[in-house]
């Protein structure tokens, strides 16, 4: 069974930052794009941010300007940088990787809790 290996997730103050990575395996050929989702309790699952092979990324708006994602293709992994984190932003985040052949894998998930 592939494994996306995520770590970074805990919990933060408001205005705080962590940092969010993911690693997938090399069994996994042909990746395209990695990401991260995001789902808070009793709503839906939200795309969060996306970065392509070329890097491309797409952000949802309420992260712009707070969230960076960046990736590193030699080791098929996958971050994101979250700065000025807001209470919106507690939720479980899921790394998600796409390839050019249609396959899709995620994460277990890993906790992001922010305090006031």
């Amino acid at each position: 069974q592939v494994q996306l290996v995520e770590s970074g997730g805990g919990l933060v103050q408001a205005g705080g930052s962590l940092r969010l990575s993911c690693t997938a395996p090399t069994s996994i050929f042909s990746i395209s794009a990695m990401g991260w989702y995001r789902q808070a309790p009793g709503k839906e699952r939200e795309l969060v941010a996306r970065i392509t092979n070329g890097g491309t990324t797409t952000y949802k708006d309420s992260v712009k300007g707070r969230f960076t994602i960046s990736r590193d293709n030699a080791k098929n992994t996958v971050y994101l940088q979250m700065n000025s984190l807001k209470l919106e932003d507690t939720a479980v985040y899921y790394c998600n990787v796409e390839t050019s052949w249609g396959g899709r894998y995620w994460g277990q998930g890993t906790q992001v809790t922010v305090s006031s």
